[in-house]
């Protein structure tokens, strides 16, 4: 079964004489390039110009499906407002192109496509762009009370403020972005490739460590972990207490006591349990 709507084709020639002579003054330019069609148009035509995309014969582009956003901060108008527009009946895409600056607001599309209300809010809130006409112009990705629009140039990556939870008030609060990393001084010289200075724990391969250690001394300095035995102190005098008494008696090496614990004269001499028969401990 052939899919409704046509295989693809390069339909890039067509589109844009189609293009040129329905929007006449409105179009400022139009370039076909790495295979894709670009309509430059005015800022006050946007929404005639969409609109004529949308119904005339050999365009017929019915759905919105981005729109995004570009900085460029050198230009006197430094944003474009690209919508990527897509026709279903003729299988074709084409991007449109609009200039405008910080102050400078763009006339809403949501009368043509209601979900471009959304689309519109994230290049608002990346941007700073302005959209007359939108009934719902909120930021959409940043907090509540985020200062600046993340995607321009000139915005800092790290941003102006960063967020914590504060015990002492409870909540999470904004202070400003503190970077301990500026202030250490980074040495990007390997000690594997002979570094000219004593690196930082290099005092305690000095001496000789286990077997197999690593340590910065040449082989003509090291001493050999075998033969460099540290000296190892036996406990002192018995009056120590933790070290091992000596033996006093024969009794005290192996052969044990014979009644430990358990002589006639370390016994009770009134019993609690008188064993009888039927009359045990456990009766």
């Amino acid at each position: 079964m052939r899919a409704p709507a046509p295989a693809y084709a390069d339909l890039n020639g067509e589109t844009i004489e189609v293009a040129k002579a329905t929007l006449g003054a409105a179009l400022i330019d139009a370039t076909d390039r790495v295979g894709e069609v670009a309509l430059y148009v005015g800022r006050a035509d946007i929404v005639a110009a969409l609109t004529a995309l949308r119904d005339t014969p050999g365009l017929e582009y019915q759905q919105l499906m981005d729109i995004a956003g570009v900085d460029y901060p050198s230009r006197p108008e430094r944003f474009e407002v690209v919508y990527c527009l897509l026709s279903l009946t003729r299988n074709h895409r084409i991007h449109v192109h609009v200039a405008t600056d910080e102050v400078g607001p763009v006339a809403s599309v949501t009368g043509i496509w209601p979900v471009a209300g959304w689309l519109e809010r994230e290049v608002y809130d990346m941007y700073g762009v302005l959209f007359t006409g939108n009934a719902d112009l909120r930021r959409i990705l940043t907090d509540y009370g985020f200062r600046g629009h993340p995607q321009r140039k000139d915005f800092p990556l790290t941003g102006f403020v960063e967020l914590r939870y504060s015990e002492e008030q409870k909540r999470v609060v904004y202070e400003p972005v503190q970077l301990a990393q500026d202030f250490r001084s980074f040495d990007f010289m390997s000690p594997w490739e002979g570094a000219q200075y004593v690196l930082p724990g290099d005092e305690k391969g000095l001496l000789p460590e286990a077997k197999g250690a690593p340590t910065p001394l040449s082989a003509a300095e090291i001493v050999k972990a075998d033969k460099a035995q540290s000296p190892v102190q036996s406990p002192k005098a018995p009056s120590e207490p933790y070290a091992k008494k000596d033996a006093q008696s024969t009794a005290d090496t192996g052969k044990g006591d014979p009644h430990p614990g358990n002589r006639a004269d370390e016994k009770p001499v009134d019993s609690d349990v008188i064993p009888a028969k039927d009359r045990g401990q456990n009766q």
